[in-house]
């Protein structure tokens, strides 16, 4: 499985750091990390075979490490991560992140307030346009489509905490032992949607995913991948979102759901034909299509059908969430560029 450079000791939290090729943030996350008010954690970070000097930099610092021999994506790295950890909770964080000082007392007081409750989310703000969010919790709609509430939107907001679908796993607290009920994260994602894909299977067996606004957390954001949009990203998200649906959903919601599941696939395409990924859009969709029965689905119980209906509803209500959150942001691009146009008159 590779190296550790050094145990990780018994703590409240293991904050486990995933790194692929991550050297230029690494020093300014374990900086953040460092400065915490709550010192009753640990660091973990797995490596995914990084060629950018992050093995030399992290055993020059002595930071524990699982030195991985290839890319075993998120989802493998982090599992490999959890499973290492005694704690009762770990912290997932991305490489491109910087944490308040105070983030790791405030998610550990969140998720204490309840014994259902098995995630938790920040508030993500994007690192260099503070003034935004990046994502306060994800939410899961009848398109189909997994959205960050609030991106783009204005960062003195969203101040109130809530229960989401699912926490964002760039910078996220789980209840440890919760893994053992209702599974790992998925490692036929690879990454993308493998995190809302746990917190589904969380909210299915009845525990609860929050959101923390006072947890703040500045993020890059497309840190590994290096842009918002490309050809492996694309490809992965399209076909882990059949896996997420097909895993997830029994027969008869997934009927229930499939006109707007195609809808927004359809919507999709159009949107991706325009940026030049309609190509790679139908690859992963086909992919995910052909390779479904190699996923392992959550099997369905009488007893838990109040936690669909729950779901069902949540799904329905993030519908509307979306067009509005939409809606807004196209707006304040139209005055933005209005106002733009006065100035140059």
């Amino acid at each position: 499985m590779g190296r550790q450079s050094r145990e990780s000791t018994d703590s409240q939290v293991t904050v486990i750091i995933p790194n692929y090729n991550g050297m230029k943030y690494l020093p300014d996350c374990m900086e953040a990390l460092r400065a915490q008010t709550c010192r009753d954690f640990s660091v973990l970070v797995v490596d995914n075979g990084s060629k950018d000097g992050s093995e030399a930099w992290l055993r020059e610092q002595g930071i524990p490490t699982i030195f991985l021999p290839e890319n075993l994506g998120f989802s493998g790295a982090v599992n490999i991560g959890i499973k290492k950890s005694s704690s009762p909770f770990v912290i997932l964080l991305n490489n491109d992140t910087k944490v308040d000082k105070n983030y790791i007392r405030e998610m550990l007081r969140a998720v204490k307030r309840s014994p259902k409750i098995f995630s938790v989310s920040s508030k993500m703000v994007q690192l260099y346009h503070p003034e935004l969010m990046d994502d306060a919790g994800d939410m899961y709609c009848l398109l189909g489509w997994a959205f960050q509430r609030g991106v783009g939107r204005s960062s003195a907001g969203y101040s109130r905490p809530m229960r989401i679908f699912s926490a964002c796993a760039g910078a996220a607290l789980y209840r440890r032992e919760v893994f053992e009920e209702i599974g790992y994260f998925d490692e036929m994602h690879f990454a993308y949607l493998e995190d809302l894909d746990v917190g589904y299977r969380a909210r299915i067996h009845g525990y609860d995913n929050v959101y923390c606004p006072s947890a703040l957390v500045y993020h890059v954001g497309s840190g590994t991948t290096g842009s918002k949009y490309n050809s492996f990203k694309v490809k992965l998200a399209a076909r882990n979102n059949i896996y997420l649906n097909y895993k997830n959903m029994p027969l008869l919601q997934l009927l229930l759901n499939l006109p707007g599941i195609i809808a927004g696939i359809l919507l999709k395409f159009a949107f991706f034909y325009k940026l030049g990924f309609a190509g790679d859009y139908l690859a992963g969709i086909k992919e995910g299509i052909c390779t479904r029965n190699q996923c392992k689905k959550v099997p369905y119980r009488k007893e838990r059908f109040k936690n669909y209906l729950a779901v069902e509803g949540e799904l329905f209500a993030a519908t509307f969430l979306y067009i509005y959150e939409f809606s807004s942001r196209q707006l304040a691009k139209v005055i933005r560029r209005i106002n733009g146009t006065r100035q140059l008159r």
